[in-house]
């Protein structure tokens, strides 16, 4: 009886504690949660909605039209061609920036004599601005002045005027991608290896594994988890890239660099077009969702952890 009495007098004074404790965590956590829902859910709500509505912007009422600015956009031959050039740049890119990455992660990784130097200015243009770089490789781009066509002209072989031309827009937008954002996943690399235990490697030689079979028992499945995480945030990154392409060649010549938050940016600020702006800004997301699910429940299952 007395103990029975003790844990109903010691009742009260826990629910109080728990009630307590609650109201910290809410006015804690609750700002910022609401913050998080003002500036992330709203917008996307909101975006879905003006999907459904032809609006300029200049007219201040909404004519709701439902599923019409949908229907238009998917039945322009355009809009798919986009979305082709989109994955275009998107696996090219990104291919290109894991590959590289890895393999300039693989060379700094060895004892050089000037390794931090060369890993200093690997990253370098990751902290640059993308619209820096962009006015920079412009030059290097320039078919009568440009570095490239001076080192072409050098083998006697004529320089392309990459940034006018439709066939080589492209190629031209994403080397400039690439160089720029390489250097990031070349650290991220750089850490996993870093990570991989040596004891591996000694075990590996005792039983007489080559260089080749090293690396592919030991150092992929060591940097399996880190390449998982930059496939996810590489491809992210690469559907929201927008600077590069604004100010290397503004989508064009003839379309042929507009990827869709391009085609986003014309909609909504060149052609005040705020319903079909919506439409794509839709289509992105669902994109975007759809290959990070994919990404999270198939491709992580190869993935290695410990």
């Amino acid at each position: 009886m007395t103990m029975q009495k003790s844990r109903q007098e010691r009742h009260p004074n826990t629910l109080r504690r728990e009630h307590r404790e609650w109201l910290l965590f809410a006015l804690f956590i609750g700002p910022n949660l609401l913050l998080f829902a003002v500036f992330t859910y709203w917008p996307l709500i909101y975006n879905v909605y003006l999907s459904l509505v032809r609006w300029d912007f200049l007219r201040p009422t909404m004519t709701f039209v439902g599923l019409q600015n949908y229907i238009t956009a998917f039945g322009d031959p355009r809009f798919w061609n986009i979305i082709w050039q989109t994955a275009t740049f998107t696996v090219w890119s990104v291919g290109l920036t894991l590959i590289l990455g890895l393999l300039l992660a693989l060379l700094l990784n060895q004892p050089l004599r000037f390794r931090n130097t060369a890993r200093a200015i690997v990253f370098s243009p990751v902290v640059i601005s993308g619209a820096v770089v962009a006015v920079v490789w412009s030059y290097i781009f320039d078919p009568r002045y440009g570095l490239i066509d001076q080192l072409l002209a050098l083998i006697g072989l004529d320089s392309p005027n990459w940034l006018a031309d439709p066939f080589w827009a492209m190629p031209a937008v994403i080397i400039v991608y690439v160089w720029k954002n390489i250097g990031y996943a070349v650290v991220i690399y750089l850490a996993g290896l870093q990570n991989i235990p040596r004891e591996l490697y000694d075990a590996a030689r005792v039983d007489g594994a080559g260089a080749w079979e090293r690396f592919w028992h030991v150092t992929l499945p060591g940097l399996s988890p880190v390449a998982f995480f930059l496939s996810v945030t590489s491809i992210l990154a690469c559907f929201q890239s927008f600077d590069i392409i604004r100010v290397l060649t503004n989508g064009g010549p003839a379309d042929a660099t507009t990827t869709l938050i391009f085609h986003l940016y014309e909609l909504g600020f060149v052609s005040y077009d705020a319903g079909k702006a919506g439409v794509v800004a839709v289509v992105l997301f669902l994109i975007m969702l759809a290959l990070t699910i994919v990404q999270i429940r198939y491709i992580e299952r190869q993935v290695t952890y410990g």
